[in-house]
């Protein structure tokens, strides 16, 4: 999403040569194609960052141990937390790229979290594992984003989820529904198969079985590529009508108060 803001991603062969391409400094994704260069862009813009997030992060952690010092370790107050969780990481690229074409930057806007547990697993894991040799002490909390995730859902008067592929994700997303005995509503979208036991392929039913899924819901899978069924699918939903979609939900509580 970020790298996209800087050069563009090109359309490519699921048959070209990856030796071919490695040579000429190109890295397949799917049918996708990424030139090198696009990587050394947001490298050029996130390194900084990711300093500048190290400093804040060192400063409220110097802060708060001022606090119990002049306190001799009697306050009763609770620690506050001086690292960035993932999902704070991800609304701080969000708000530095500043960018219209950015799914990150409309999501910190409007301020709806995006969580991504498995945040290292990429270029930005690469960028905090170049950074930790320059700097070592950077800490990204994932405790609190798990926390955070999971109360969402406990809190939720109802729970709806719209997953798209499968691995962690899907996981990730069943596993905060299960924390409320299920979601109440759910619709998996991946071309996953059940018989080789993967997460992906796994059908609601078996969801259903760990109390994922609610027994009373109506899950439905469907079988199909996303990047043409999603779409499809919001268009005949509630950005069909969006303007009444927005006054029929405009009262609506989402989630209980603390």
């Amino acid at each position: 999403d970020i790298i996209k803001c800087f050069e563009p991603t090109y359309m490519g062969d699921f048959k070209l040569s990856g030796k071919e391409l490695r040579k000429k400094g190109i890295n397949r994704i799917g049918n996708l194609l990424v030139p090198n260069k696009n990587y050394c862009k947001f490298e050029d813009w996130v390194a900084p960052l990711i300093s500048k997030m190290h400093d804040e992060q060192d400063a409220a952690f110097l802060e708060q141990a001022k606090e119990l010092a002049a306190s001799n370790g009697q306050s009763d107050e609770p620690l506050k937390p001086f690292a960035y969780t993932p999902s704070e990481f991800i609304a701080r690229l969000g708000k530095e790229i500043n960018n219209e074409e950015s799914v990150l930057y409309w999501a910190q806007k409007n301020d709806i979290p995006i969580f991504c547990p498995a945040l290292t697993d990429g270029s930005v894991g690469d960028m905090i594992y170049f950074h930790s040799y320059k700097r070592p002490g950077f800490i990204l909390d994932i405790a609190r984003d798990i926390r955070r995730i999971n109360d969402l859902s406990v809190q939720s008067h109802a729970s709806g989820q719209i997953i798209i592929g499968g691995g962690l994700v899907k996981h990730h997303t069943c596993n905060a529904n299960l924390m409320r005995n299920g979601a109440d509503f759910s619709v998996y979208i991946n071309t996953g198969h059940e018989f080789d036991g993967s997460d992906g392929g796994a059908s609601p039913d078996e969801a259903i079985s760990w109390g994922k899924i609610r027994i009373t819901a109506e899950p439905v899978k469907v079988c199909a590529d996303a990047t043409i069924v999603f779409p499809l699918i919001v268009s005949q939903t509630f950005a069909k009508d969006l303007e009444e979609w927005k006054e029929s939900t405009k009262e609506c509580v989402c989630w209980l108060e603390d």
